[in-house]
């Protein structure tokens, strides 16, 4: 709950000072009495989120069957048993539940982001009632409490802070800066962004250094991180473009074979003159023809692969359409700090002589090694201040480095490395004496350590704070007069490049007694040291490999708009358009904003209800969006984004759940392998479809031939499922296993509203049907010719069917080349075990005498298996021929 802010016409609470926030809340420096704080426990509850309910089991199970394919295959199988056929019915039951089944495993934790939000709060909390230190449950906080505050603390509410002593906290969960943040407890403007309200204390961020008081305005849903929970709650998530495709593919199929079906109903009980029963037998013969009972499954299962696959490129899919959505991605709105950069602060450049170049350091992250490109004995003298005017600690962690401390002196620490110090020998050698600790207030940390050259002061703080007070500069023959404006130059283009900077100073002390704030005089300044959140490696070619793949790369961050442009810059992001700012965005119109959204990369300052805006206007456009983020922050837009991708390691448990896809490796490279393997599922899905329709369509044009000419079905609807559940499920599934054709990643992402099946698509399953069923009716044409029995003619029928099968599923392989090489007849491991289980199968229902009780089947002769096996291989030629002469003028890849 909150306590009255600008909302009610008043100030907001960073922009009153001390003693009016005190004031406001009602409460005096020794904190509420018991009494007063049970009443506001009353009036404004505990300090938790609420929860949201959950969905059940039955709710979730339910959703496995909100799908019309789906219904189609449950209708499939009622019209089995209205058949009288219950194996054939148990056989579709068991698909639909084994959909259902695979579902349900995936999405099996519920959606409990807001669970993850909650697991950020503090447990307890140090507080001052009836004017005495007390630790209450951090859920009994209410406004107007006053809270203690200590380095490791997790802030457990909003605060306005009236003490602050060195206080900083780290705030990347819920701003995305990298640094901590320095906090003080002078009024800033009202509308200061987040980032910038240094007189508040945020629920759920760390406190990494000092101590601070300050008074409860916040808690629970009312404060930041509630009011990203509630934001969270709202936020509808998308349905995504594989289903979009799927529901509208479905809806016109059942239009299509319900039209047909009842036409050709129309026609038998009028001019083809079947009675009422024989013509409803043979509608539902078509419409058992008709609808690819086995598709949903081998959709289902080849999604269910995809996760796998995933899951060794290092993504874990929490959605199962998620797979295929990362290969649809036309935008993929990133996160900076921890997503695009290491969220590990290092030193970069060291500026030591304000007319010479910059030192280069190297090296990653926290790791003590690394090159020193420039003057390496002033680096080592700047490094050793840094090093003993410290309090941070590195740890090694098997290959990785930590810091226990604040991250930039975790990366002071890593420069002395670096410059060849250990820091253990050089403390041991220049013991600290006294010190002046970091304060906002004046900026800067001095100590004074006792070693061999006598007493040294050492002080490090902000550049504008710590100029003033240096007479001289170190040069290469001992301290000469400093030269003010050049230093002020060499600061502000180290900031202007995105760096944050640190000036370093020392002087020798007469004697042992202790510092002041009046021993900060007379410095001599040793140079500057410029840090940033560097990009990671592989991010940088992950970027690259994105724009070849036609797929925009935006980053959308908390932190300050010209370090951002340093990182987009690193990253080979377009820069040219600056960055836009979160203030720009809540200020633009729905219009203006779509616009800003296509022509900008780069936004900083962006809060978590901007980042939502960017996603939604990104997607009023058409765009199919990713999402990439580890903080709080980035949770509702994770949500809403078409492909919400969390980073595992460093990501907070509210992101994570938040997300349809999560990182374990925390590299956004990994999300360019996944878009490959979300395009090479799509790509195999649009190939399971293509070799399963046109086997449907051949047999319901049987039908249709059949019933127009007056003649029996040349297959009965038990066969057809024969065919249509058994070999075509066997054959079908081969094509999930099949690996990325050639050119994958250099192709355009697909359009986002394009239909399932393109233009061309719709042209081959036509073709190919019609050769089908030509191919079909021809042969039993042929058959019932020479004299041979209905029955026999059927079994040469469904030989057939499953033969030119196997020839397509070789054709239709490779979307986007010909098949007619040595590696598409080669055929992969998968298609060899489906052909052979799909022959061994066929055998069976020819010559086993229970399957042919079952459906009806004869044996067939040699010469007569050898005329089907010829039309199969004639059927290859055709369509590999037809596959040519379509693409003529055009170059196709060789597979």
């Amino acid at each position: 709950m909150r306590l009255k802010d600008a909302a009610n016409g008043t100030a907001p609470w960073h922009a009153l000072d001390a003693g009016q926030a005190l004031a406001r809340a009602g409460v005096g420096p020794e904190g509420l009495s018991s009494g007063e704080a049970a009443a506001r426990l009353r009036r404004h509850g505990p300090n938790r989120l609420p929860e949201a309910p959950g969905r059940g089991l039955l709710a979730r199970l339910r959703g496995q069957f909100e799908n019309l394919l789906i219904l189609v295959l449950i209708a499939a199988g009622a019209v089995t048993a209205l058949l009288g056929h219950w194996t054939d019915s148990g056989v579709i039951l068991a698909v639909v539940v084994l959909n259902a089944a695979i579902g349900l495993w995936q999405e099996g934790r519920a959606e409990n982001a807001l669970a993850g939000v909650r697991r950020l709060l503090s447990d307890t909390a140090s507080v001052r009632r009836d004017g005495r230190r007390d630790s209450i449950a951090a859920a009994d906080l209410v406004p107007g409490d006053i809270v203690l505050l200590e380095p490791g603390d997790r802030v457990p509410a909003d605060l306005r802070l009236i003490e602050a002593r060195g206080l900083r906290t780290q705030e990347a969960a819920l701003t995305g800066e990298s640094a901590a943040i320095d906090k003080h407890t002078d009024p800033v403007p009202p509308d200061a962004p987040l980032g910038d309200r240094r007189s508040m204390a945020f629920s759920g961020t760390l406190v990494a250094a000092g101590r601070g008081t300050g008074v409860v305005v916040a808690t629970g849903p009312g404060s930041r991180i509630g009011r990203i929970g509630a934001l969270l709650g709202a936020v509808e998530t998308t349905a995504t473009p594989l289903l979009r495709q799927i529901d509208r593919f479905a809806r016109r199929l059942t239009t299509v074979i319900l039209a047909v079906c009842l036409l050709v109903f129309g026609y038998a009980v009028g001019p083809g003159g079947y009675e009422w029963d024989e013509a409803f037998l043979a509608m539902v013969g078509m419409a058992v023809a008709a609808i690819p009972e086995g598709l949903p499954a081998v959709i289902t299962i080849a999604l269910a692969l995809g996760v796998q696959r995933m899951a060794a490129r290092r993504a874990i899919v929490r959605r199962l359409p998620a797979v295929e959505t990362l290969g649809a991605v036309t935008v993929i709105c990133t996160d900076k700090t921890g997503t695009l950069t290491l969220n590990e602060m290092v030193v970069r450049q060291v500026v030591t002589a304000p007319d010479r170049p910059a030192a280069e350091i190297g090296g990653e992250g926290y790791a003590p090694h690394g090159t020193v490109t420039g003057d390496r004995s002033a680096v080592a003298a700047l490094a050793r201040t840094g090093l003993l005017c410290n309090d941070a600690h590195l740890r090694a962690d098997g290959s990785a480095w930590h810091v226990e401390g604040d991250p930039m002196e975790g990366a002071l620490l890593a420069l002395a490395a670096k410059a060849g110090l250990d820091a253990e020998t050089e403390r041991a050698a220049h013991r600290r004496r006294h010190e002046i600790p970091f304060d906002a207030a004046w900026s800067y940390m001095a100590v004074a350590t006792e070693g061999p050259g006598g007493t040294t002061l050492h002080v490090k703080g902000a550049p504008d704070r710590l100029l003033p007070h240096c007479t001289r500069q170190s040069g290469p023959d001992g301290p000469v007069p400093i030269d003010r404006a050049a230093w002020a130059a060499r600061i502000e283009a180290l900031a202007a490049s995105g760096h944050r900077v640190l000036a370093f100073a020392a002087k020798p002390l007469e004697g042992p007694d202790g510092i002041g704030h009046a021993d900060i005089a007379g410095l001599t300044l040793l140079g500057l040291a410029g840090f940033i959140d560097p990009a990671r490696p592989e991010a940088i070619a992950a970027a690259a490999d994105c724009r070849r793949a036609g797929v925009a790369v935006k980053m959308i961050t908390g932190d300050h708009a010209l370090t951002a442009l340093a990182v987009a810059a690193e990253l080979g992001l377009d820069t040219q358009g600056g960055a836009l700012t979160g203030g720009e965005i809540a200020a633009a119109s729905e219009a203006e904003l779509r616009r800003m959204a296509r022509e900008t990369s780069v936004f900083a300052r962006a809060a978590p209800e901007h980042k939502l805006r960017l996603v939604e206007a990104l997607q009023a456009e058409g765009h199919v969006v990713a999402m990439t983020g580890d903080g709080v922050n980035d949770a509702p837009a994770l949500k809403r984004a078409d492909a919400g991708i969390a980073m595992g390691i460093k990501g907070t448990e509210a992101a994570k759940q938040a997300a349809r896809v999560v990182l374990t490796d925390d590299n956004f490279a990994s999300i360019v392998a996944a878009v490959r393997e979300g395009r090479t599922i799509h790509d195999n899905i649009r190939k399971v479809i293509a070799w399963n329709l046109p086997t449907n369509g051949g047999e319901a044009l049987v039908i249709i031939l059949a019933i127009l000419i007056g003649l029996p079905l040349p297959i009965t609807p038990v066969q057809i499922l024969w065919i249509n559940m058994v070999t075509a499920v066997a054959l079908g599934l081969t094509l999930a296993f099949e690996p990325p054709e050639q050119g994958v990643m250099q192709r355009p992402p697909r359009r986002p509203g394009a239909a399932l099946l393109d233009g061309e698509m719709i042209w081959r399953v036509a073709l190919v049907s019609v050769l089908f069923g030509l191919a079909v009716f021809g042969l039993s044409a042929w058959v019932a010719a020479r004299g041979a029995d209905l029955a026999y003619a059927r079994t040469l029928a469904v030989d057939l069917l499953v033969v030119m099968e196997i020839f397509y599923l070789f054709s239709v392989r490779y979307l986007h080349m010909t098949s007619v090489t040595r590696t598409g007849l080669l055929g992969t491991r998968a298609v060899w075990f489906g052909v052979a289980l799909a022959v061994v199968a066929q055998l069976l229902f020819t010559f086993a005498p229970p399957l042919q009780a079952v459906f009806g089947s004869r044996p067939v002769s040699l010469a007569d298996g050898a005329v089907v096996l010829g039309i199969g291989v004639v059927l290859l030629v055709v369509l590999e021929a037809e596959k040519l002469l379509r693409r003529r003028g055009r170059t196709v890849p060789v597979a």
